[in-house]
């Protein structure tokens, strides 16, 4: 059944993913009565097909590629109707929606065999380890689109053309993409954190000399360097755009990693 519940998720994405457009694009407002219900929807939906997978599964973690995507799209269509909920804003579906709708693509008609044997990963902290970070990766995805945004508006303005009213307000925006980043900080330190303690008690000091938790570890420090420089120098518009899609430059590079990653191979023994 988790692939029924699925599949229907992916279909109300789509659904919200095409409605989202005239809402945002064009300023009509009755779209909007169908995308935000129908990410509703399809959120819940997806939230029951992934705690069946998992528990058909017998784990409580997303522990294969295409589990992993499930949880990041359910993540982002969270983000996605937070700040709806607290902006009135649907200009990031167009961006987040295609997203989670390709996410669960491939999972709902394609789902993955893969299967560990690693014991660790039926506990609950390797659980809080895989989410935390996952959370992070949504939020710093987040962050860029909303500068990207403020990109659009501001560059509108300084050419003297009237802005576009289904995009939010340049405050709006930025205030989006710094809580936004202010968010996913706990996270990652907490995801970072919670998988060097479980890492110690299964490889040892080995760990530390992982390609994937150096690049991690280098993340977290240019985030906070982000955070920093985005609050105390006041970084907006374009260089606020350059600097937002670095840290996600690095955050793909941390995921290509895992192809070099010893720790993160479950199914070594």
């Amino acid at each position: 059944m988790s692939l029924l519940w699925l599949r229907v998720a992916v279909l109300l994405y789509g659904i919200a993913a095409l409605a989202v457009l005239p809402a945002a694009l064009y300023d009509r407002p009755r779209w909007r009565h169908i995308a935000i219900p129908a990410t509703i929807a399809a959120v819940l939906f997806h939230f029951v097909s992934l705690a069946e997978m998992l528990s058909a599964a017998h784990h409580r973690l997303p522990v294969d590629t295409h589990e992993t995507q499930t949880l990041l799209g359910l993540l982002l269509a969270l983000a996605f109707l937070v700040v709806y909920w607290r902006y009135k804003t649907v200009s990031l579906g167009i961006f987040i929606l295609p997203i989670c709708f390709l996410l669960g693509l491939l999972p709902a008609f394609h789902p993955g065999q893969e299967s560990t044997t690693f014991p660790i990963l039926h506990t609950g902290w390797i659980f809080l380890h895989v989410a935390l970070l996952l959370a992070a990766y949504a939020a710093l995805l987040l962050s860029l689109l909303a500068s990207l945004l403020y990109l659009v508006q501001e560059r509108r303005l300084k050419q003297k053309s009237p802005t576009l009213p289904s995009l939010p307000p340049l405050e709006t925006a930025d205030q989006i993409a710094l809580k936004a980043l202010l968010f996913g900080l706990p996270c990652m330190t907490a995801g970072l954190l919670i998988g060097s303690l479980i890492a110690q008690a299964t490889v040892g000091i080995s760990y530390f000399r992982d390609p994937k938790i150096l690049l991690a570890f280098a993340m977290w420090l240019v985030y906070i360097a982000m955070i920093y420089i985005r609050r105390h120098a006041g970084l907006r518009g374009r260089r606020a755009v350059y600097l937002s899609s670095f840290v996600f430059f690095v955050v793909l590079a941390v995921w290509a990693a895992n192809q070099f990653s010893d720790v993160h191979r479950f199914n070594a023994p």
